[in-house]
């Protein structure tokens, strides 16, 4: 469903951490029509395993385009084993440069344990600053409260879970119920 059709659907707050040699990726449930939650308990954030080469992304927007989204990058993997900037980059293009896949409307955080991209409809490839990256309803929420806690003791998952608390009591299209991948470490 395109967001012209649904210009009410909203939903979703994703955010990546990278601290102590780990990195996890933790997303919400909720899904919202207007001021109606759909659902509260969607799963956004996966595992993806091409070729033996663990990958953890989360997405936020429209869920069918996230779907083909991942398709997309476990293929780019699988040409690309072990090589994550060059996937992404690879997906970027494609996304950017075919007609089909411009008018797909989501993003993707995405992670192999060591690097952390933030990957844009827009051709964009992003390396986030401060080892935190969020996006969706609720990102900025829960990023600036993850980048004021990434110079404290706590662990990546103690971070992304703290922030996105914050997130899901300020956002309305942001609830507690967490998705939380980790790897490395």
């Amino acid at each position: 469903m395109a967001s012209e059709q649904f210009p009410g659907w909203h939903g979703t707050t994703i955010i990546g951490v990278r601290k102590g040699g780990e990195v996890v990726i933790a997303g919400d449930g909720q899904v919202s029509l207007g001021q109606t939650v759909i659902k509260g308990s969607a799963r956004k954030v996966r595992r993806l395993s091409p070729g033996g080469f663990d990958v953890v992304a989360g997405f936020a927007g429209s869920t069918a385009d996230a779907f083909t989204l991942l398709e997309r990058l476990e293929t780019k993997l699988e040409a690309t084993p072990g090589q994550l900037q060059r996937a992404c980059v690879e997906l970027a293009k494609d996304w950017r440069t075919d007609k089909y896949l411009q008018k797909l409307e989501a993003m993707l955080i995405v992670t192999d344990g060591a690097d952390l991209y933030v990957i844009t409809g827009a051709g964009d490839v992003l390396e986030p600053e401060h080892d935190v990256a969020a996006i969706g309803s609720g990102g900025n929420f829960a990023l600036a409260a993850a980048r004021g806690m990434m110079d404290t003791d706590r662990s990546a998952e103690d971070v992304a879970r703290a922030a996105m608390a914050i997130a899901a009591d300020i956002c309305v299209y942001t609830n507690g119920n967490l998705t939380v991948e980790k790897i490395g470490g």
